[in-house]
């Protein structure tokens, strides 16, 4: 199973609705380790050290800092965006299928985005 680092910005609804359905959810909200109201490419270098895939709605921001760190040949986890205005219900589901059904290896420096 995926570890996982959810945005500051991400709907906790969908984080919970996850974590019901995956009890065993391996996950880290920013606000809760002091990455808080840090800039994007001070989270990206955390989720690096630590092999925490960012799990968030910034599909502009999050998606530059991310290429641009890959582009200098720093590893990034992995980035998975999932749209705001996706159903929360489906957002759930295919979260779930990713963090179930993905290695590592398979999210390791790629951006992955949930389709609406």
């Amino acid at each position: 199973m995926l570890a996982l680092l959810i945005d500051e910005n991400f709907d906790q609804r969908i984080l919970r609705g996850l974590r019901l359905r995956l009890p065993q959810l391996d996950y880290l909200i920013v606000q809760d380790i002091g990455l808080g109201g840090l800039d994007d490419p001070a989270v990206l270098d955390w989720a690096g050290t630590e092999g925490r895939v960012i799990v968030t709605h910034e599909v502009n921001t999050m998606t530059k800092f991310s290429s641009d760190r890959m582009k200098r040949l720093l590893l990034i986890p992995g980035v998975i965006v999932v749209p705001e205005q996706l159903e929360i219900g489906r957002a759930i589901d295919d979260l779930q299928v990713i963090v179930e059904c993905s290695t590592p290896a398979d999210l390791e420096n790629q951006i992955q985005y949930v389709l609406i």
